[in-house]
């Protein structure tokens, strides 16, 4: 049977490695895009016809595609609030240059121009009311949230995991329907953001299973309790003017599960992957706990699917303030 370790030794152990996670998983500053490589430049000649072209293709944008890329440009921007949890999490000392507080400081760096480029893009659209924009967002910042993950690692790491997957995906999605409809610029911009998002799951689900190497009954248990609560998104308190916190996130994910931008199914598709790519099924030797833990995991995919195929997607379209009428 293995030994169960105390989360600050384990964080303590990986702490050692955190220099080659980052060499792994993140991309010197010098040789990443930033949001001005795919911008039209204002000092361009070019720079009329490249902003009538994108105030064009988002005129034409279908509504509930776009009220997802808004909402998703919220959702990075909200950055502040996802790099100072993470600081709080237990073996992680924000005062310190090196180790893991560095890997949050380098992770945010490389999150922070995601919100920026697609802000940008959506003031220059010419579609989009920006003010309530930056009221949801600061509603969002300042509303602050509650994972489910208390300030352990474990928890945290199984979140990020799933989250960045399904980040991932929806940026990758609108950028695929972006470029059906001719919209080039704004695909490739989804499409480096996707990209980005791809690389930083690889990273937390390789946090994941090096834990699992240490400390296999407790990264399982704390498995198992994230998936009873439901992975909640990080914008999951989203509201505009007049509302209270979160009564426009149900809106949202209506709008991104008709556009089929993300929806039950991935979330679905998203444990799966985990299973699989964490090997749950095949630990042995493990706490009685943790067995049972286990158990659930295995079983869940099968009890979602079940739900899932008998709920349907309101056919009514919200009036989102983000958009100008």
């Amino acid at each position: 049977m293995y030994q169960t370790l105390v989360r600050k030794e384990v964080m303590g152990i990986l702490e050692k490695e955190v220099s080659s996670f980052l060499e792994k998983f993140l991309t010197p500053i010098e040789k990443i895009w930033q949001p001005s490589d795919y911008l039209p430049d204002p000092s361009s000649e070019n720079f009329k016809y490249d902003l009538e072209e994108i105030q064009t293709f988002a005129r034409e944008m279908p509504y509930d595609l776009f009220v997802t890329l808004i909402g998703d440009c919220i959702t990075e921007e909200a950055l502040p609030s996802y790099e100072s949890w993470l600081m709080g999490v237990e073996g992680i000392n924000q005062e310190e240059k090196v180790g893991w507080a560095n890997w949050v400081r380098s992770w945010t760096g490389e999150e922070n121009r995601h919100g920026d480029l697609l802000s940008k893009y959506l003031y220059l659209c010419g579609r989009v009311n920006m003010r309530e924009v930056e009221v949801t967002t600061q509603y969002l910042i300042s509303d602050g949230f509650d994972l489910g993950t208390s300030m352990d690692p474990y928890r945290n790491f199984v979140y990020t995991s799933f989250q960045e997957t399904a980040t991932n995906i929806s940026h990758r999605r609108v950028g695929t329907l972006a470029k059906q409809s001719g919209n080039g610029k704004l695909a490739k911009m989804c499409g480096v953001i996707a990209a980005d998002e791809a690389r930083h799951a690889k990273a937390y689900k390789h946090f994941v299973a090096k834990i699992l190497e240490l400390d296999p009954s407790e990264m399982i248990i704390a498995f198992e309790d994230m998936m009873r609560k439901k992975i909640v998104m990080p914008a999951h308190l989203m509201r505009q003017s007049g509302q209270k916190a979160g009564e426009l996130w149900g809106h949202f994910s209506d709008a991104a599960q008709r556009c089929m931008v993300y929806t039950g199914q991935d979330y679905i598709n998203i444990m799966k992957e985990l299973l699989d790519e964490w090997k749950i099924e095949h630990f042995k030797g493990l706490t009685e706990k943790a067995e049972k833990a286990q158990e659930y995991l295995m079983k869940l995919p099968a009890r979602l699917q079940k739900i899932t195929d008998r709920v349907s997607t309101p056919d009514l379209q919200f009036q989102f303030s983000w958009v100008k009428k």
